[in-house]
């Protein structure tokens, strides 16, 4: 059974910083083998691309509200993503959601139907 658990949500004052974490486990394939991306909902609204990379972690993208300010990286040894959010804003609340995929070829993921894998979501609140 797979699992992608996110923890490190919280509330922050606007201007501080969070780091997202995103453990995987249950695969079918080994976890360097997906790319892995994290995306963001909030009440009524479509959920949206923040950011992804590649299965070897030597490609990143970022949506052009987080660029400068949010960094994704990833320890293969430990199946485990992370998102660092500095910088960040009233608008950056939302709950967040880390998805998997396989990608055998080290392919880029942005759009969320492309995801088989998600995980429950973590809130993160920015208070101005």
């Amino acid at each position: 059974q797979v699992q992608l658990v996110e923890s490190g949500g919280g509330l922050v004052q606007a201007g501080g910083s969070l780091r997202l974490s995103c453990a995987a486990s249950g695969l079918t394939f080994t976890f360097n083998t997906y790319a892995m991306g994290w995306f963001r909902q909030t009440p009524g609204q479509e959920r949206e691309f923040v950011a992804t990379i590649t299965r070897s972690g030597g490609k990143t993208y970022y949506a052009d509200s987080v660029k400068g300010r949010f960094t994704i990286s990833r320890d293969n040894a430990k199946s485990t993503v992370y998102l660092q959010m500095d910088s960040l804003k009233p608008e950056d609340t939302a709950v967040y959601y880390c998805a998997a995929d396989y990608t055998p070829r080290g392919e880029l993921r942005t759009r969320k139907d492309a995801y088989n894998y998600w995980g429950q979501g973590t809130q993160v609140t920015v208070s101005s």
